[in-house]
């Protein structure tokens, strides 16, 4: 056995191993961090939040502007918002691969949108009963979940949308026409009794390959534009651990040649044992990581 152990995701196209590194872990140190410190963090976080729609330069001028008082010199406000902006940056990238990865590895069938009925809920009550069904779904019938909260441009209203691997459907999915505020027409979707029963509007689209990479991107899209978290079920995986074995590996890429490039039908074996070729079945047997 070559690399035991490794770490496996899919980039969309192909599967790639980091294999563990020979070098230990150094433990974080922990930062403590100043009244002052924390003060000024608080008020980019904010402004940054603030004027999020406008273009980098001029958030960039707005963040500036409303830090000032906290620095001794334009030069060093300017210096700290680079620094920040900077930090921003590094962990949108990485908020970006790791959406990536959890949908690459995943299975999904249906994109689905849901509202609520005045009558039945308020908003506050509404994201929290409808968040512990999720997890109820999660827990006992297998259902996966990446999403979004948001809010209608048109009136405010909040909604949830996403992506989902449904094993077992609960309710029944029947056809409903109305009328679309989006497009300005009638429609026929797909709503499930269930869900109509206990929070109003819903809507079960099933998603193939191109569906699925619109999905993607919106919700791409939707991390870089409100900064917001996305929601994940705990069954979500980043990668899945296997042993590789050294004829499966193709070639050596990335920084320093530290991740393998696998062939489309590598071997996965959990602790020395084989499980089978590469497929959704075999992922599914294996250790998870995150």
């Amino acid at each position: 056995m070559a690399f035991r152990g490794a770490k496996v995701y899919s980039d969309g196209s192909h599967y790639i191993a980091i294999p563990q590194s020979k070098k230990q872990n150094q433990k974080k140190k922990d930062v403590i961090y100043s009244l002052e410190q924390e003060e000024r963090k608080e008020e980019f976080e904010k402004t940054y939040k603030e004027s999020n729609e406008k273009k980098r330069k001029e958030q960039v001028k707005r963040i500036i502007n409303a830090m000032e008082e906290k620095f001794e010199s334009k030069e060093k406000v300017a210096e700290y918002v680079k620094a920040q902006m900077e930090r921003k940056m590094r962990n949108l990238i990485v908020r970006r691969m790791r959406l990536a990865r959890k949908i690459n590895l995943g299975q999904w069938n249906y994109f689905c949108t849901f509202t609520y009925d005045d009558k039945k809920h308020t908003e506050d009550s509404f994201r929290k009963k409808l968040s512990n069904a999720f997890k109820k779904l999660v827990l006992r019938r297998e259902w996966v979940i990446i999403g979004v909260w948001e809010r209608s441009p048109t009136n405010n209203r909040l909604h949830f949308h996403g992506i989902f691997y449904i094993p077992e459907m609960i309710g029944e999915l029947v056809d409903k026409k109305d009328y679309s505020t989006k497009t300005h027409q009638m429609q026929i979707t797909k709503q499930n009794t269930y869900f109509t029963e206990r929070f109003g509007r819903n809507d079960f689209s099933p998603l193939n390959k191109n569906d699925l990479d619109h999905a993607k991107a919106y919700l791409m899209k939707y991390i870089e534009k409100s900064g917001e978290r996305i929601f994940y079920s705990k069954n979500t995986p980043t990668y899945f651990i296997s042993d590789i074995l050294d004829d499966d590996v193709a070639c050596t890429i990335g920084l320093e040649d530290r991740k393998l490039l696998l062939f489309d039908n590598f071997s996965c074996f959990r602790d020395g044992v084989y499980i089978g070729e590469v497929s959704p079945e075999v992922i599914r047997q294996m250790k998870k990581a995150n």
